[in-house]
């Protein structure tokens, strides 16, 4: 036999076990990624207008979505061009990918920032009930492949990392299906 044609054959059979056993291609990767947790949200609307309307001194109009996203919008703008340039943050952090910041409120709430004037409001007392739920899915609020580093170390969560995960799969889902609900204006 040629070298040729041996080197052939072992490159066929590299190939077929290769394909058996090795090199098995990683899942598709969609971007933007997004965790496959799509909760239930337990808060009301009118809970979370009220606790951001208190978080921003009633100063600025913003939009509310179907999850409890709220995001700052320019003042005077028309119920459409609000709803119009809320959609556009939302996609602008959609499409970078959300990193958040949650923080604890004065009242005990929560509140998650975006990298833009996006946020999340938590109603505690309305989570507590749930959290069973929350215990048991807050991992699946991770997108594909992604580490968060807390003190506990990688991808470990105190109850507060937990409700923060819940919260910012709240987001993913208005950011994914923007339906806006509410158009709330600053207080005079």
């Amino acid at each position: 036999m040629s070298k040729l044609y041996f080197t052939i054959i072992i490159l066929s059979v590299m190939g077929i076990f290769t394909g058996l056993f090795g090199n098995q291609e990683e899942p598709e990767k969609k971007f933007p990624p997004v965790p496959a947790w799509e909760p239930e949200n337990y808060m009301t609307i009118e809970a979370v207008v009220d606790r951001f309307k208190y978080y921003t001194d009633g100063k600025n109009d913003f939009v509310v979505y179907g999850n409890g996203t709220c995001v700052i919008v320019p003042d005077s703008l028309s119920d459409a061009e609000a709803i119009n340039a809320a959609d556009g943050i939302l996609a602008d952090i959609f499409g970078y990918h959300p990193d958040m910041n949650p923080k604890q409120m004065d009242d005990g709430n929560i509140l998650i920032f975006y990298n833009h004037p996006a946020y999340t409001v938590l109603i505690v007392k309305d989570l507590e009930p749930q959290m069973g739920i929350i215990r048991n899915r807050h991992l699946d609020g991770l997108t594909q492949s992604e580490v968060l580093m807390t003190p506990m170390g990688p991808n470990k969560f105190d109850e507060f990392g937990m409700k923060a995960l819940y919260g910012r799969s709240l987001f993913f889902m208005d950011a994914k299906n923007p339906k806006a609900v509410r158009v709330v204006r600053k207080s005079s």
